[in-house]
């Protein structure tokens, strides 16, 4: 999960970039999505769901979506400069494996695949939000 990813692989393990107002975006939005989530979930299993509820849950990500992935890249990108100068996560060669693995271009390359991910993934939940809010079927295309 990118959360995990996010936490564990850059916050944690890179000091120097904790006190980034990129690290406080990405997490205030993930408190926020959360608790409406988890709102949503418990309400519906008690069959008595808010409409205020349901409707945050398909709108505030609207908003929430990319300014949270904005976040996450900012923080991986201010990570780039201290993940290069220290090495860390990265195996070069020579070694007993006989492999290298290059931290500092992994983090690039998943900045990159935001591009196809994020769109993909935004659309699906405007989908499911028309679906839900306002009963619309979605008819998907075969290409």
């Amino acid at each position: 999960s990118s959360r995990i990813f996010m936490v564990w692989f850059i916050a944690h393990s890179i000091r120097q970039i904790q006190n980034e107002e990129s690290v406080i975006l990405f997490l205030v939005v993930w408190t926020v999505t959360e608790i409406t989530r988890y709102s949503f979930y418990t309400f519906n299993l008690l069959n008595h769901l808010p409409h205020f509820i349901k409707w945050a849950r398909y709108n505030f990500f609207i908003i929430l979506y990319p300014v949270g992935v904005a976040g996450e890249l900012l923080t991986i990108y201010a990570a780039l400069p201290y993940v290069k100068k220290t090495g860390i996560y990265s195996l070069r060669l020579p070694n007993k494996y006989n492999v290298s693995f290059d931290y500092y271009y992994f983090l690039i390359a998943v900045m990159f695949s935001y591009i196809p991910l994020f769109p993909q993934l935004y659309f699906h939940m405007l989908r499911q939000r028309r679906k839900v809010l306002y009963g619309e079927v979605i008819v998907e295309k075969d290409d």
